[in-house]
C-alpha cells in the first residue's frame, strides 16, 4: 500500500500565518504539522509517500522533507494547479499508486491511534475512519447502521448521526476510475464525500472509529487546541521516563 498526504489549499481561514508558507509546515507545538500525518503512515509500514501540493509553497516542502532518507521512506511529489478539492487533489496520485490501494491522509489531521492493523488487513472496497464529536455540522457526517454506513452527507445542518469522518482514508485502486466520474459540487470542487458514497452504495464501504484524540489543526483555536494537547502529551512521556 502506498501513501498520500493532501497538502493543498490556501489555507485562507490561517491568513496571515500562510501569506509565506504553507498551512501544513507551521507549527503544531514542536513539530511541522506535516510531521504527524507523515508519522502517522510511516509507523503503518507504509515506505512510499506521495505529497500533493499547490503551486505556492511546493518548494517548502523540498527543503523541509527533501527525498525522505530521514525518514526511511521515499517521498514524491505531486502539484494540484488549483483548490479543486481533496477529489481532485487524490486524483493527481494515479500514477503513483500504481495500481495498488492508497491510505490517504489530510495533512492538517493528527491522528493518536495507529493505523498498522487497518492497513495490514485492507484488501477490497475503501475504509473510512469516524470520531464522535460534539459539532457534526461542520464535518462530512456518517449514518450508521449496526456495523455498517449507510449514506455520507457533506456539512448537514441537521446531522444523522455525531461521527465525523476524519481526514483519513483508505481506498482500492477503483477509488481513481470513481473519481473520473465526479461532477463539481456547488463549490466548485470534487468532493471526497461523493467517492465515499460510491463504496457506500455499493456495500463496499468499511468503518473503523478512532478510539485516541483527533485534531484538525486547519483554524487558530484547533491550530492552538492541538498544540496544547501535544505539549501536555510530551510532558507526560519526559515526567514518565
Amino acid at each position: 500500500m502506498k501513501g498520500v498526504i493532501l497538502a493543498g489549499g490556501t489555507g485562507s481561514r490561517l491568513f496571515p500565518l500562510t501569506k509565506v508558507t504553507n498551512k501544513h509546515l507551521l507549527p503544531v507545538y514542536n513539530k511541522p504539522m506535516i510531521y504527524y500525518p507523515l508519522q502517522t503512515l510511516i509507523e503503518a509500514g507504509i515506505k512510499e509517500i506521495m505529497i500533493v501540493s499547490g503551486p505556492g509553497h511546493a518548494g517548502h516542502f523540498l527543503n523541509l522533507l527533501g527525498s525522505g532518507k530521514e525518514f526511511k521512506v521515499k517521498i514524491t511529489y505531486e502539484i494540484q494547479d488549483e483548490a479543486g478539492g481533496i477529489a481532485q487533489a487524490l486524483g493527481l496520485a494515479e500514477d503513483f499508486a500504481d495500481n495498488e490501494p492508497v491510505c490517504v491522509i489530510l495533512g492538517d489531521n493528527i491522528f493518536e491511534d495507529s493505523i498498522k492493523e487497518h492497513v495490514k488487513d485492507f484488501k477490497k472496497g475503501a475504509k473510512v475512519f469516524l470520531k464522535e464529536v460534539t459539532d457534526a455540522q461542520r464535518f462530512g457526517v456518517a449514518e450508521v447502521k449496526g456495523e455498517k454506513i449507510i449514506g455520507i452527507e457533506e456539512k448537514p445542518k441537521k446531522p444523522k448521526s455525531n461521527y465525523a469522518v476524519t481526514g483519513l482514508y483508505i481506498y482500492d485502486a477503483e477509488v481513481f476510475k470513481v473519481i473520473k466520474t465526479l461532477k463539481p459540487s456547488g463549490r466548485g470542487e470534487l468532493e471526497i464525500t461523493d467517492v465515499n458514497n460510491y463504496y457506500v452504495n455499493k456495500g463496499e464501504m468499511k468503518l473503523a472509529m478512532v478510539k485516541g484524540y483527533w485534531l484538525d489543526a486547519g483554524t487558530f483555536n484547533s491550530l492552538l487546541r492541538a498544540s496544547n494537547v501535544l505539549k501536555e502529551k510530551e510532558e507526560k512521556k519526559s515526567s514518565n521516563s
